[in-house]
């Protein structure tokens, strides 16, 4: 994947090693079309083969009012069933790409993140949002329900009756309330929300990058096993950082009271 701008997105590299992801639709709330879709997966996609290019991913939206009001319902409103059962195996496959993503993703939540923007930013490592930013998953108050892994992702973020209330009333929450609930980590003024979540990338991308590969992947599936077999997993995972050169690299650097050159290797 070469960093370019495509036609939803825009997509750089603001900072070494870090992908800056920018969902490009602002006169529309930047709200998910079906190229939206076609778009993210091409730039996903290609991460779990091409993960040593970049360090670190941060996800965010155009403009001030938005990051993502989700699925675009006045192009919906032109689809056959079948062309809207196809739009939504695409949305499920990018958004599969995106929470398997092998790189650290970082959502910079600029404003209101409803029904797929909101599980957009589910799929996101963490999240660092507006004081104004405004969530729900509105879905069932359209006769739907969320589908880009909400009833999964949102009851693993707030616990199942939280999740319950949220999806079943389709009720917004504020800022504040996503916060204290854990579905964001921090809350900034809106224009210190992209630098501060890249700030947060720079971090990440100046880590040995297998370590925190690893890190992030023994956490997500670890999550998944109990306690016992977690730890395994922990191990085994643990066990790859002993044979790198990042190891060896992490502390010579220590040792020699300087700042560690990692490779990925």
């Amino acid at each position: 994947m070469h960093v370019s701008q495509f036609e939803t997105l825009l997509v750089d590299e603001p900072i070494p090693g870090v992908l800056l992801v920018t969902l490009n639709r602002p006169e529309f709330s930047n709200a998910f079309n079906t190229q939206t879709g076609r778009d993210l997966y091409e730039v996903f996609h290609p991460l779990e083969l091409e993960h040593r290019k970049y360090r670190c991913v941060v996800l965010t939206g155009a403009g001030n009012k938005a990051f993502c009001a989700g699925g675009d319902l006045k192009e919906r409103k032109t689809l056959t069933e079948e062309q809207w059962v196809l739009q939504h195996e695409l949305f499920e496959r990018t958004f599969r790409h995106i929470l398997n993503c092998p790189l650290p993703v970082l959502a910079a939540v600029n404003g209101a993140a409803y029904g797929g923007g909101l599980e957009l930013l589910l799929q996101c490592d963490f999240a660092y949002a507006s004081h104004d930013a405004r969530f729900a998953l509105t879905e069932v108050s359209l006769g739907i329900m969320p589908g880009g892994g909400g009833t999964q992702s949102l009851p693993r973020a707030v616990g199942e009756r939280r999740a319950k209330e949220l999806i079943l009333t389709a009720a917004p929450f504020s800022a504040r309330e996503a916060l204290e609930w854990g579905v964001v980590n921090r809350l900034f003024a809106p224009e210190d929300v992209l630098p501060k979540t890249l700030e947060a990338a720079q971090r990440i991308a100046g880590n040995a990058p297998l370590s925190v590969r690893q890190a992030k992947h023994s956490i997500h599936y670890g999550l998944q096993m109990d306690l016992n077999s977690g730890m395994m997993f922990e191990l085994e995972a643990y066990q790859r950082m002993v044979h790198s050169e990042d190891r060896r690299e992490g502390i010579l650097a220590f040792n020699e009271k300087r700042k560690p050159v990692f490779k990925g290797r």
